[in-house]
């Protein structure tokens, strides 16, 4: 089944259309087989979550955004996952902010960062980073410590979609201001992030965006402000009370 044939009215669309996309990104060579088991993982946790943005994650988006909006060098990495989810939502977030596209793997190949940025381009994206691969992320011996010196390596604020841990903490250890999107509150990446936003990424890099654009106009001292006030550990728990109450909306299995 093609995305565009299933019903918007199914009870599991926004579900059923996630799942298609990471599988046409493995169909095109973007996505690795591995990412289809991290999907599954998120949507499970989605699903715990009631399948909604939480207030406190709301209240992230927009700390995000006014960090993203604060910083010199902003930097949105991107994997294979977000590239096959959120193409055009990451490129527009990327013009709002002013920050640069930097392809970023695990599994990674020479091939895939080419697909990557390539799919970035016929989404809107002008300059992709990620093939000079002249920069390197300390402590980090697989792929994902390859980064571009002018790219992440250069980053005073990095955004990290989806669950990293190890490459988390190392942009930690770099100094990096970290802003992560996490469905998992109890993984590494948002408890190490400035910023842990919880929520499905379909649902946050658009909201991060409508904030940026809401606050183009703010004064850095407003934007700090912003900043300044956000609690990420109250963001977390938030979040964690939720899963924990079992406070979720019903849905249907698929």
């Amino acid at each position: 089944m093609d995305e565009t044939e299933i019903p918007e009215d199914h009870p599991r669309y926004a579900s059923l259309v996630t799942r298609h996309r990471i599988e046409a990104g493995v169909e095109r060579g973007i996505t690795s087989k591995q990412g289809l088991i991290a999907q599954g993982r998120g949507e499970a946790f989605d699903y715990l979550l009631g399948e909604r943005t939480l207030p406190s994650a709301d209240g992230a988006a927009r700390a995000a955004a006014a960090t993203l909006l604060l910083a010199e060098r902003p930097v949105i990495s991107v994997n294979g996952n977000v590239a096959a989810l959120a193409p055009g939502e990451t490129v527009e977030l990327a013009d709002a902010v002013d920050a640069d596209l930097e392809v970023n793997l695990f599994n990674h190949t020479d091939e895939r960062v080419r697909r990557i940025a390539d799919h970035l381009r016929d989404h809107g994206a002008g300059e992709v980073k990620g093939l000079a691969g002249d920069g390197e992320i300390p402590g980090l011996d697989h792929a994902r410590g390859v980064v571009d010196a002018d790219g992440i390596e250069a980053a005073d604020v990095v955004v990290v979609p989806l669950e990293d841990g190890d490459r988390a903490a190392a942009l930690d250890a770099m100094g990096k201001t970290e802003v992560v999107i996490d469905l998992n509150p109890g993984s590494r990446s948002p408890r190490t992030a400035d910023v842990p936003i919880i929520d499905n990424l379909l649902r946050a890099v658009p909201n991060v965006t409508a904030h940026a654009r809401d606050l183009a106009d703010a004064t850095p001292a407003e934007l700090e402000a912003i900043v300044d006030g956000f609690d990420a550990d109250a963001a977390l728990d938030a979040a964690e009370a939720t899963i924990r109450d079992g406070s979720f909306a019903d849905a249907d299995d698929a």
